[in-house]
């Protein structure tokens, strides 16, 4: 379900149950996939990818969500929403550079866990990246619009999240929601070259990770009811 390897200061988490759709069973092989990244020590940076040609992530799970009792692989139902959460939001704080490397469908769920990336790479030819809730006659809950809001432009945001655009490798780029395009055949290549270049700010875990905790954590800075020129007079309260 979850392979994860390494080389010199580069993990590489590859996801490949398929269509890689989430339940709680997906949601536990991932975390424990992080607590080994985790517990390493020094410089380092994590990819995560697919095994599969077609997709990312798929999203949901959703015959498992529709009847959990005829997919008991799926794990327990109840826990999910709570377990979904807070990895996404561990990964969102995750105290090393982290990269999704998207290199086919990222829906609902998956397009969420790429982009709680520090850095995204999508492959330029095929695939599409969408928040398609709306479609399914779903509401976004107010975290992940959050998250969503933190990550895209105002006019990306919106397309993304009411408009259920999905958005190609080109104009994805082109929106600011993934940083580089490459070509199927270099997709892991540009995504291991640039893990490479941001695995040194992994070596300092704690400040990498305190400074994720102040724009995304409790009190964030795009959050604070005062704007930058009240924050910049008043110094001594941010201290």
């Amino acid at each position: 379900m979850i392979d994860l390897e390494r080389q010199g200061e580069v993990f590489t988490l590859t996801m490949n149950a398929g269509e890689n759709r989430w339940n709680t069973t997906f949601v536990r092989e991932i975390a424990q996939a992080l607590d080994e990244v985790e517990a390493s020590e020094g410089p380092a940076a994590l990819i995560t990818s697919s095994a599969s040609e077609k997709f990312f992530s798929n999203g949901l799970d959703l015959d498992w969500v529709q009847n959990p009792d005829e997919h008991p692989d799926g794990g327990d139902r109840t826990v999910f929403g709570d377990e979904f959460m807070k990895l996404m939001s561990r990964i969102i704080t995750f105290p090393v550079p982290t990269i999704a490397a998207i290199n086919g469908h990222a829906f609902g769920a998956g397009f969420m866990s790429a982009l709680c990336h520090d850095v995204r790479i999508m492959r330029e030819d095929r695939g599409f990246i969408c928040a398609n809730e709306m479609q399914l006659g779903m509401r976004i809950p107010i975290p992940e619009l959050a998250l969503f809001r933190h990550k895209l432009s105002g006019n990306a945001f919106f397309e993304t999240v009411q408009l259920a655009r999905r958005w190609t490798g080109p104009h994805a780029l082109e929106a600011g929601i993934v940083q580089e395009t490459a070509s199927a055949e270099s997709l892991m290549d540009t995504a291991t070259r640039r893990a490479a270049e941001l695995a040194p700010l992994g070596a300092n875990r704690k400040n990498y990770q305190a400074q994720k905790e102040a724009i995304f954590g409790e009190n964030a800075a795009l959050n604070q009811p005062h704007g930058a020129a009240y924050m910049l007079r008043n110094l001594d309260q941010y201290s």
